[in-house]
């Protein structure tokens, strides 16, 4: 089956991004800057697709990825395709909370999530387990229905995460040191069963430093 390119995109900045708050399945929109910065990667994107064109753009189900992947077909007259699949993983009771918040209310749960315990099932939530299961099980259904294309697919930085993963042979327990930012490009190829990483953080389109995830 031939390789499919995914350009893999974190969705713009949210008022709770800047105040560091868990978002997980909580549908908050995108805001003033968010919006900037996806009108500067839609235009970016439209420059890359008539030199390369995309044949489909998938994203999150949220409002924020969503409002991200609308600007983007603004600019490349595709429809766009929403899966459930592409959503962040669901933090439970640490949703709409901040890091310091968690340590307070939930101390245990924020403890395990700090050390990336893959197989903790967050209280009403998801575990890092089933999450990465369920992100690259989306994400090979979409490459078999678009092998040797190219493909546009904005989510969420938990979900970059898993696919930097995979392809660089780091176990969920590891400590990220790769980049999550918001509205950056990453370009991933699926290819005989793997991803292979072929550029990954770029935000040049943007004017100025996107927040990374936490």
């Amino acid at each position: 089956m031939p390789d499919t390119i995914f350009w893999l995109i974190r969705h713009g900045e949210t008022a709770w991004n800047t105040e560091r708050r868990f978002q997980g399945h909580t549908d908050i929109g995108l805001n003033a800057t968010g919006r900037q910065q996806a009108q500067l990667l839609a235009e970016r994107l439209r420059a890359d697709h008539r030199d390369s064109p995309f044949s489909a753009v998938f994203s999150s189900d949220l409002s924020r990825a969503r409002d991200t992947a609308l600007a983007i077909i603004n600019q490349i007259n595709l429809p766009l395709a929403q899966h459930t699949g592409l959503r962040e993983r669901h933090y439970g009771v640490l949703s709409a909370l901040t890091p310091e918040e968690m340590a307070t209310q939930h101390p245990e749960d924020f403890r395990l999530w700090q050390l990336r315990q893959p197989d903790h099932i967050l209280p009403g939530g998801e575990s890092l387990l089933g999450f990465n299961a369920r992100v690259l099980d989306t994400l090979a259904e979409i490459g078999e229905q678009h092998a040797g294309q190219q493909v546009v697919v904005v989510a969420h930085g938990g979900v970059l995460d898993c696919i930097y993963r995979a392809a660089m042979n780091m176990t969920l327990s590891q400590k990220r040191e790769h980049s999550l930012h918001n509205a950056s490009i990453n370009r991933v190829r699926l290819g005989g069963g793997r991803f292979h990483i072929e550029q990954w953080g770029d935000i040049a389109h943007l004017e100025t430093e996107a927040f990374d995830e936490l």
